[in-house]
C-alpha cells in the first residue's frame, strides 16, 4: 500500500529515502518529548545523514518481509511512525508493534488509527498476533492499546534499554484471527 488516510486528515505511507531530511526535522523537534519512551541516541540519528541511514536499513528490513514501517504526515510534515518490527513466520505469524507521536499531535487519536492500519495491513500480510510493550508508567500508550483491541499478557522486567536505563514494560497482545498460516 503506497498511501492511506488516518482521520480523514493524516496520510500514512511507506517511508522513502527522500523523507530523510523531514524525518530528522521531525525527530529533532520532538527530541524531549521522545525521550522518556526511547533508547539514547547519538546526536548523528538526528541529522539527515543519520536518518537516511535510519532508512535505508528500514527498507532493506522491509525487503526482506522481517518488518514494515509508515510515515505519518500532516500535509509535508511528519507527525509520526507506525513500524510493525521482527515478523517471524512459522508457526507464530507475528510481529511487534511500535509507534510515535509528534508531542503537537498527541491526545487526538493518531495513534490508535494508526495502530488500526498497522493490523489491518498485518491481516493482509498473513499474520496471526501483534505483539507489542510498553513502559510500565506510560498511561497514554496503554489506553492506545486497549482501545485497538489489544489485551494485558504480562509484565516482563528490564525488558528494554530505554532513556539510559533497563525498564520494565507491560506486554500486550492482539490476535488477529484464528487462521491457519497461509
Amino acid at each position: 500500500m503506497t498511501s492511506a488516510l488516518l482521520l480523514g486528515r493524516y496520510d500514512i505511507r511507506l517511508p522513502r529515502l527522500s523523507d530523510a531530511e523531514a524525518l530528522a526535522a521531525a525527530y529533532d523537534q520532538n527530541r524531549d518529548h521522545l525521550a522518556p519512551f526511547e533508547p539514547r541516541r547519538s546526536t548523528s540519528f538526528y541529522t539527515i545523514e543519520g536518518q537516511r541511514e535510519s532508512l535505508g536499513t528500514a527498507l532493506e528490513t522491509a525487503q526482506r518481509d522481517q518488518a514494515a514501517s509508515w510515515l505519518i504526515f500532516d500535509e509535508e510534515r511528519i507527525v509520526g511512525q507506525m513500524n510493525l518490527n521482527s515478523i517471524v513466520l512459522g508457526a507464530a505469524h507475528c510481529a511487534h508493534a511500535g509507534y510515535w507521536i509528534d508531542g503537537d499531535y498527541t491526545g487526538q487519536g493518531l495513534a490508535s488509527a494508526a495502530l488500526e492500519f498497522a493490523c489491518a495491513t498485518a491481516v493482509d500480510l498473513g499474520l496471526h498476533r501483534i505483539e507489542a510493550a510498553t513502559l510500565v508508567d506510560n498511561v497514554a500508550s496503554k489506553a492506545v492499546l486497549r482501545r485497538c483491541g489489544f489485551t494485558p499478557i504480562g509484565r516482563a522486567p528490564a525488558y528494554l534499554h530505554i532513556d539510559g536505563a533497563w525498564r520494565d514494560h507491560d506486554l500486550f497482545q492482539r490476535v488477529l484471527h484464528d487462521n491457519p498460516p497461509g
